[in-house]
């Protein structure tokens, strides 16, 4: 046999090693692309959800100003109703970020003497949050007598206040944990929960620290709902 012709047989153990190796390096690489493509989205989507949280806020410190509510109230609303989406409408009619129904906008319009109002300026963000901010002061006057004006309030933006007043019989008249274990919408328990966790969540740095210094609207809930949001986020399980 020519001994310059070496069979493939005879390759060094190195060699073949090297050649084991090569496919696993290759999908170490293939691996670690993939983590920091995954990474890069997910930052992506993270950074777009923070701008739209944010998107709003100039019009909901306008209205918070206006109505005096708490500013983290109305955005935990706006969360909750159309995630900041100032053209969201809903199945019955409703329409923007606070989804405002043609009723509540008229009564709105009404009280503030905007006689040229018509329901398609509530997809103006501005608009639609003093409407929005205007009814639940509404409600949270209304329910002022409660230990909880807050549920109650959440309770009637989204089911009604007949509905409230059909699950505030004896005891739940003003006590809000009887009155959500009574309610037989379970959405609206679960709508409650989650705005007022949202809105506990908010505030922790909503509005900006630069904002009204001096002169901020009051906690608009009465002071022994701290107590109470375990038991509501128990009973939206339920």
């Amino acid at each position: 046999m020519d001994s310059e012709h070496t069979h493939p047989l005879s390759e060094s153990a190195t060699e073949l090693g090297a050649r084991r190796r090569r496919p696993f390096r290759h999908g170490q690489w293939l691996l670690l692309a993939l983590l920091v493509l995954v990474a890069l989205i997910v930052a992506i989507v993270q950074q777009w959800r923070g701008n739209r949280e944010h998107s709003q806020d100039d019009a909901i410190l306008a209205a918070a100003l206006r109505y005096n509510i708490h500013p983290a109230l109305i955005k935990a609303v706006v969360w909750r109703e159309s995630w900041f989406d100032p053209n969201a409408r809903g199945t019955s009619g409703e329409v923007g970020l606070m989804q405002i129904r043609a009723p509540t906008a008229q009564d709105w319009a009404t009280a503030e003497k905007n006689k040229l109002f018509t329901h398609f300026q509530l997809f103006d963000p501005v608009k639609n949050t003093q409407c929005g901010a205007w009814y639940l002061r509404r409600l949270l006057n209304r329910y002022r007598q409660t230990d909880n004006p807050l549920a109650y309030a959440l309770a009637a933006y989204n089911a009604g206040p007949a509905n409230v007043a059909r699950w505030s019989k004896g005891e739940a008249s003003t006590n809000s944990v009887v009155m959500l274990r009574q309610m037989d919408f379970s959405g609206t328990r679960k709508y409650v929960a989650s705005v007022i966790q949202r809105y506990e969540l908010y505030r922790k740095n909503f509005p900006p620290e630069n904002w009204m210094k001096n002169d901020r609207p009051p906690l608009i809930e009465h002071p022994r709902v701290q107590s109470r949001v375990s038991a509501l986020s128990r009973l939206s399980n339920s």
